[in-house]
């Protein structure tokens, strides 16, 4: 798409300096489609040659990756969970599937958001998921601005040190990164479906009630 070409993203870098990464990271990280590894990346690269310094950027974006996220946990937690109680029941998804889900994320939810922010699929969702499925926030918190700071510092410091070196490799390790996410999500899957009757008994447990 055009308006997200790198040239456009340079262009909104170039305008609005430090708001433009933290504003789009945010934006994706609350859940909407926006390349926000790349406007990383090309700040990085642009801090190395001009105005920007990369500790600025580098904030810039852990900042609008911590708030982004926080603003998708809510958002799923104040409307995806309801969206679930009342219309899961539409695609299979009963109150003992739902809680089976709370349960999966109050013991694996701070790993799926840490290593989220690292895969572009989970980067849009995991603040989503884990309001949804009523993710404790503290622990939410923690594991969200730990994932939020190490990515932020992992990539935009690789892409200023090794400048367009770093274009031609998260292209193919974005691709790499998406096939071992879903290949996790589907042996997860497959996991939870064989041992169904079993977790469902543990999160009962664990989360007696109604969900």
């Amino acid at each position: 798409m055009e308006w997200v070409s790198p040239e456009f993203l340079k262009h909104l870098i170039v305008a609005y300096g430090y708001l433009a990464i933290a504003v789009i990271i945010g934006l994706e990280s609350m859940g909407l489609p926006l390349p926000g590894e790349s406007v990383l990346v090309l700040a990085a690269l642009y801090a190395s040659r001009n105005d920007l310094s990369i500790a600025g950027v580098v904030t810039a974006a852990a900042i609008g990756a911590v708030v982004g996220d926080n603003i998708g946990y809510w958002i799923g937690r104040e409307f995806g969970y309801r969206l679930l109680l009342r219309y899961g029941g539409y695609v299979g998804l009963s109150a003992s599937k739902i809680k089976l889900g709370q349960y999966l994320f109050v013991r694996h939810g701070g790993k799926v958001v840490f290593f989220g922010r690292f895969a572009a699929i989970l980067r849009i969702l995991a603040a989503l998921l884990a309001g949804a499925n009523r993710m404790d926030w503290w622990r939410f918190l923690l594991a969200n601005a730990a994932g939020g700071v190490v990515w932020a510092s992992t990539v935009g410091i690789g892409a200023h040190v090794f400048g367009k070196t770093v274009l031609r490799v998260t292209g193919p390790l974005g691709i790499v990164l998406g096939i071992v996410t879903v290949a996790l999500v589907v042996v997860a899957l497959r996991f939870v479906r064989a041992h169904e009757a079993q977790l469902l008994l543990k999160a009962e447990k664990a989360l007696p009630g109604p969900s």
